[in-house]
């Protein structure tokens, strides 16, 4: 019982709470449908548009995308990269891995995948999941002392 309380301490103190995520372009056509009534009277129109711009797909930026100083998650080359973008010199990407900053990576806009930039962000149902097992280990911990 003991070894296996340490064993999930040791997996819980190595768990982060930020992870990888694709920003998912904001389409207009679903913002039209979300204000409600105006999309209803003008629903032949308005369908006949959304049909026509969901077909196109959405132009994305990378150097918009790809700010300085964040990490992030890139495909390039068939190649997934942990990174850390530096700065942009024309159309190359210059950046570092996360865990090694001496190494400098550089890449081409066209190389680089903009479907699935993913940025490191805070999430929060891990936070909580963690917040929430903590407590629970807690009370366990108490209650077998109490016992």
């Amino acid at each position: 019982m003991q070894k296996n309380l340490y064993l999930i301490i040791i997996l819980f103190s190595l768990t982060s709470c930020y992870t990888y995520q694709v920003k998912k372009p904001v389409n207009p056509a679903t913002d039209n449908k979300k204000k409600g009534e105006a999309v209803v009277n003008n629903a032949s129109t308005a369908e006949s548009k959304n049909v026509n711009s969901q077909q196109t797909p959405i132009p994305i930026n990378i150097q918009e995308k790809l700010a300085p100083n964040k990490n992030f998650k890139i495909n390039a080359e068939g190649k997934s990269y942990k990174i850390i973008v530096d700065r942009w010199e024309g159309d190359s990407l210059v950046a570092h891995p996360t865990h090694n900053p001496k190494k400098i990576l550089k890449f081409h806009k066209n190389q680089i995948n903009g479907e699935k930039i993913a940025e490191k962000r805070f999430s929060q149902p891990i936070a909580d999941i963690i917040t929430i097992t903590a407590y629970a280990g807690i009370g366990v911990l108490i209650w077998s002392l109490v016992r």
